[in-house]
């Protein structure tokens, strides 16, 4: 072979190592890439996730709060105003609630989703509760209404224990459970 021959042989080699190197690089580093924003929009789920479970908690406690301010005026010397405000309030805070749970549903998993709606559905038996005792108060002029009281703390009750499981839940969608 001549060293001309030799020369374009060996340099025809080279560059095939070259490509060969240059592809391999690139591959790694569009592994790498893929990797760093699988790991990116994991962590950004994460992050609203918890942002979305926290602001659902916060709603839940805000409406039993309302509900628990209700109960006090109606074991009080409170009047039909008073009452009414409260009514409103509850309302008020449901909402929110309501709202809160949307956006639990939409961030999932579908475990915290369906937890979430089951304390929302007796978050809403606890709410329509309450409604109905203030509405016998304004009628009855008196909230010392002992049925009416059963059935809220039954409503009370019911809604502990779904408050555990959501939490749970919600514990381990975000990998917080340990």
């Amino acid at each position: 072979m001549d060293a001309g021959v030799a020369a374009i042989l060996g340099a025809a080699i080279g560059a095939v190592g070259g490509v060969g190197g240059g592809l391999l690089t690139l591959s790694t580093q569009l592994r790498s890439l893929d990797a760093q924003h699988r790991a990116e929009e994991k962590r950004w789920l994460a992050d609203v996730r918890r942002e979305t479970y926290t602001s659902f908690i916060a709603c839940a406690k805000q409406l039993s709060n309302a509900v628990w301010k209700a109960s006090d005026l109606l074991h009080g010397e409170a009047g039909v105003e008073d009452w009414e405000r409260a009514r409103s309030n509850v309302h008020d805070a449901w909402t929110q609630l309501s709202a809160a749970s949307a956006a639990v549903t939409m961030a999932g998993p579908h475990t915290v989703a369906a937890a979430a709606e089951d304390l929302r559905e007796a978050l809403r038996q606890w709410e329509l509760l309450t409604g109905t005792w203030i509405r016998a108060a304004i009628q009855q002029g008196t909230g010392q209404l002992a049925e009416h009281d059963q059935r809220f703390m039954a409503g009370f009750e019911a809604k502990k224990p779904l408050e555990v499981a959501f939490q749970v839940a919600a514990r381990r969608a975000l990998g917080t459970d340990t």
